[in-house]
Order: C-alpha cells, then sequence, then structure tokens
C-alpha cells in the first residue's frame, strides 16, 4: 500500500514503533527531554501540535477544482504545520497542551478555523493553492518548500486577528535590519505594513481584535522562514550538527523538507534521527458545529511520531522561527551568532545587521498580494527549479 492512499483508520490502528529507549536527549521545538524519564511529556508535546494531512471531499478548489490534496497538497500541508505552530506560540503559548475531548479555548478553536479546507479560511488549502497560481503554481501541482513560504507571506497580510509580521529571508542571508523595520513600522513609515481594506468577521474572529491592538503597536510577532539547499542531491554532512542546533533554539518552529515530492514537518532530533509529523494520510474533510467548536481529533497526531535518519533529508529546507517580541527577536540573534563560532558544523545562513549591497531589495520586489508582476517574481522564487545557492566548506 502507498503511504500516500494510507487512510486515518489504517495508521490509528497500525503499529508505530514506539519512542526509542536512549540517554540521548530529545529536543522537540527547543524543548529538552529525557526519553527514559519523561516519554509521556514527549509524546503529549509531540500530540499537542497541529497535525495538518491530506483531505477529501472537502468543497472544489477555485468551485470545479480538486476535492482532495492527495498526492500533491503534502508540501502546502506542512507550510499549514509550520505556520499553526506559529499561531499556536502567538495566541496559546508553546506550553499549551492538546488533551482528547475537553473543551478548548476560544483562541484554539479561531486557530483551527484558520486552516478549515474551505475557500474563506485564512490558511486553507484552497487560499494556498489558489494564491500559489501567482507564484507560477498551478492548482494541484507540488510545491517546494520556498514556494510555499512565499505564499505563507501573501497570505498573512490578510490575517488581521494574528498580526503576523511573515518574513522569507533570500540568498541564505537574515538582514537584521529588514526585519526591524517590518516588525516595527513606525519606525520607518515608509517600511509601513498596510492592512487590506474592509472590515466583517473571517474565521469567526473580529478582524483587528482590540485585544491584539496594543500588544502588537510597538513589534509585530515574526515568523521567519528560512529557504535553504544544504547540498546537491545529498544533505552536506556539515551542516548536521548545525541543523539539529535549530531545533534546540527557544524560538524554532521546526522545519519543512523531506524527499523529493514527499514533504514532511519536522519537530524535532534525537541521536541522529529526526523526529517529524507526516502529512501522507487521508482523512475526510472536517466542518465546524454549529456552536463553533471544531471536531479536532484528527488534527492531532496520537501515535509515536515518524522518525528518519538524518541523512536521509533532502538537502532542500527551509527552517522556521517565531519571535513574539523584539526581546525574543534579539536573543535569537544573540543564539545564532554564537552558534556560528562553534567549531561543530558549517552555519546554514549568514546574518548581517544591514543589507549587502548584492542582495535584491525587499521593496523593490512588491511583494504585495496583487500578482501583476508575478512573471517578474517567479525567477526569483521558483522552487522546482531550486535555483539556491549551494553552501559547501
Amino acid at each position: 500500500m502507498e503511504l500516500s492512499t494510507l487512510t486515518y483508520d489504517t495508521l490509528r490502528f497500525g503499529e508505530f514503533e514506539d519512542f526509542p529507549e536512549t540517554s540521548e536527549p530529545v529536543w522537540i521545538l527547543g524543548k529538552e527531554y529525557n526519553a527514559l524519564t519523561e516519554k509521556d511529556e514527549i509524546l503529549s508535546d509531540v500530540t499537542s501540535r497541529l497535525w495538518f494531512t491530506y483531505r477529501k471531499n472537502f468543497p472544489p478548489i477555485g468551485g470545479t477544482g480538486p476535492t482532495s490534496d492527495t498526492g500533491w497538497g503534502c508540501m502546502l500541508r506542512c507550510g499549514q504545520m509550520i505556520l499553526g505552530e506559529a499561531l499556536v506560540c502567538r495566541h496559546v503559548g508553546r506550553d499549551w497542551r492538546w488533551a482528547r475531548g475537553q473543551r478548548q479555548r476560544e483562541e484554539y478553536i479561531s486557530i483551527l478555523n484558520a486552516f478549515i479546507d474551505k475557500k474563506d479560511s485564512y490558511y486553507s488549502i484552497h487560499q494556498i493553492a489558489q494564491m500559489g497560481v501567482g507564484e507560477g503554481k498551478p492548482i494541484g501541482q507540488w510545491y517546494g518548500p520556498n514556494t510555499v513560504a512565499q505564499v505563507l507571506k501573501k497570505l498573512a497580510v490578510f490575517d488581521t486577528w494574528s498580526r503576523l509580521v511573515v518574513h522569507v529571508a533570500m540568498d541564505n542571508t537574515v538582514v537584521i535590519e529588514d526585519i526591524k523595520r517590518l516588525c516595527m513600522p513606525w519606525l520607518d513609515a515608509a517600511g509601513a505594513c498596510c492592512e487590506p481594506d474592509g472590515a466583517g468577521e473571517l474565521n469567526g474572529c473580529p478582524q483587528g481584535a482590540c485585544a491584539l491592538e496594543e500588544e502588537t503597536a510597538l513589534w509585530k510577532p515574526l515568523v521567519l522562514l528560512i529557504p535553504l539547499r544544504l547540498g546537491l542531491s545529498d544533505i552536506n554532512e556539515a551542516y548536521i550538527e548545525t541543523l539539529k542546533q535549530c531545533f534546540m533554539l527557544p524560538q524554532s518552529l521546526g522545519v519543512i523538507g523531506g524527499k523529493p515530492n514527499s514533504a514532511h514537518y519536522f519537530i524535532g532530533y534525537v541521536g541522529e534521527e529526526l523526529i517529524y509529523l507526516d502529512p501522507h494520510t487521508t482523512q475526510p474533510a472536517v466542518d465546524p458545529c454549529e456552536d463553533s467548536q471544531v471536531p479536532d481529533e484528527t488534527y492531532h497526531c496520537q501515535h509515536p511520531p515518524c522518525r528518519m535518519h538524518i541523512c536521509e533529508l533532502d538537502p532542500s529546507i527551509a527552517a522556521g522561527f517565531f519571535c513574539r517580541t523584539e526581546d525574543e527577536f534579539d536573543d535569537w540573534c544573540m543564539r545564532i551568532r554564537r552558534l556560528s563560532c562553534n567549531r561543530g558544523g558549517l552555519p546554514m545562513f549568514e546574518l548581517v545587521d544591514s543589507q549587502p549591497s548584492h542582495m535584491v531589495s525587499v521593496d523593490a520586489l512588491n511583494l504585495t498580494p496583487d500578482f501583476s508582476d508575478s512573471d517578474r517574481l517567479e525567477r526569483f522564487f521558483d522552487s522546482e527549479d531550486e535555483e539556491f545557492e549551494i553552501l559547501s566548506l
């Protein structure tokens, strides 16, 4: 049986390899665990991550398009998972835990509603697939990690509930000045992030909720996505230790990537194995209940997580980080600079104070939801050709 044709019931009652009995530390999105004494805590943490998989029988994408994303939507679902983790950190906190059957917080329900498979949810498969058309990806075509990062960046502009800044760092370079201009638009009126016109409700939440306005007045929470290519056909072993250390950072959102045409959401590691959530499971689409609660059991992976040897990872990935405040971003910068001084591995990307002269200006690319310049943008952001700079020793 092909993995992409597995159903939820097949997985639910299938046999999964239990978590390894090892004295090596287990790292899950910035949290360290002991596999010998904290196995329940590890599984609770993994289960609490949002698990987005293939779905079937949802409304046709675009009105006449596919009603299932089986076979082509795995990277789109991984994009949903990494952004979903950011929304969890944003609204309920990294230490929040999910429990089956309990009535959930309103913020959590609103997060789930942002990903429900219907056209008016902020980050639904419908929105991602249709926004991807502007990136040169027809509906039903497989995405690379760079393309999904660019699409999420555009969709986040419309999410006035979360008020996130999604920044995609290109050319293996994170520019501190650019990020601070985006997250603190009051520093530079020209860098202000304009919100779309119109009012009303989306996902059942008032747009621009007052409770969040004051919090985001000085710093808009940052989702930093960094597309990388860490080798040619295989991952360069010089990056392995650095990649592991990314999962140890408290700001970690994990990594999206996997194997060619088979995407996974990597949330941690133990020893030489990566821990990941696999979207290749087809489940029925879910509709909210009349009381706005969402049947959520199928949005949480309730079996031991999948693992794969780190050397099996395809070199094309996107790493994600979440900084709720300016202090958290400054702390992230300090940690990254400290890692770059270590001799245990090669840095995966460069952190600089201001934009190098060779880089294309973010403003010059006009990265707005208006896709009139999509042909011009495609040569910068086409991920199927994977035209990243190749890093090597």
